[in-house]
């Protein structure tokens, strides 16, 4: 009975989903609101890991909208809504980071690049402490650390998306990590977890689950 009930669930939330992207086709204002508003948290979320502040990753956001909006008629239904559009945020992140590229520094890194084993104190903080600590980061070693880490490219793709070499990718990941680990070491754990940007399909996202890759990379869990 519940499988029926989650599966009725499912089927009106795809329906509504493809009547508000039509509605976006036709460039419906009313749609384009009720999907900035479903669809907010899991963007912002994701803008908020590519930006330094809150204020950049909301003109991320908006500007990341507007692609989506001036491109929905591209959407491909055999594909996850979400995942289409996350693609787009990350995209329009990086545009931003290009933009800020002239003010950033990056090295070339040729030596071997093995980051010591640290205690995995991440798994106490929550979402928006480890947020802000990532944040800190230098937009170079940042954007390289979230397409890593967390989206998953490899460093030949980081090398081609930003238009760096892979041991300049690779310099900037262990830079991060260096920078990461000891910013963690002077954290406070804390045990709450925040809402805030970390809320995805209506669901609040632990940091466990969330940042699982992130500790991971840190402590050099998986090899460059």
């Amino acid at each position: 009975m519940l499988v029926q009930k989650l599966n009725v669930i499912t089927r009106f939330d795809e329906q509504e989903l493809k009547s508000l992207i039509n509605g976006c086709i036709r460039k419906e204002l009313e749609s384009q609101q009720k999907l900035y508003k479903r669809f907010y948290g899991f963007a912002m979320g994701k803008c908020l890991r590519y930006a330094s502040n809150r204020y950049d990753a909301s003109e991320i956001l908006n500007d990341g909208f507007l692609k989506v909006f001036k491109n929905i008629h591209k959407y491909d239904y055999a594909w996850p809504f979400h995942s289409w559009l996350g693609k787009i945020m990350s995209n329009t992140a990086i545009d931003h980071y290009r933009a800020e590229l002239r003010h950033s520094h990056t090295q070339e890194l040729t030596i071997a690049e093995d980051v010591a084993q640290e205690p995995n104190v991440y798994q106490s903080m929550n979402y928006q402490d480890l947020l802000k600590i990532v944040q800190q980061l230098p937009a170079s070693y940042r954007t390289v650390f979230n397409l890593f880490a967390i989206d998953g490219y490899s460093h030949e793709e980081i090398g081609q998306i930003l238009s760096i070499s892979v041991g300049t990718s690779k310099s900037n990941l262990f830079k991060a990590r260096q920078k990461l680990q000891k910013a963690l070491q002077h954290c406070v754990p804390v045990e709450r977890e925040v809402r805030d940007g970390a809320e995805e399909g209506g669901k609040i996202v632990s940091i466990q689950k969330k940042f699982s890759e992130v500790g991971s990379i840190v402590n050099g869990g998986l090899e460059p």
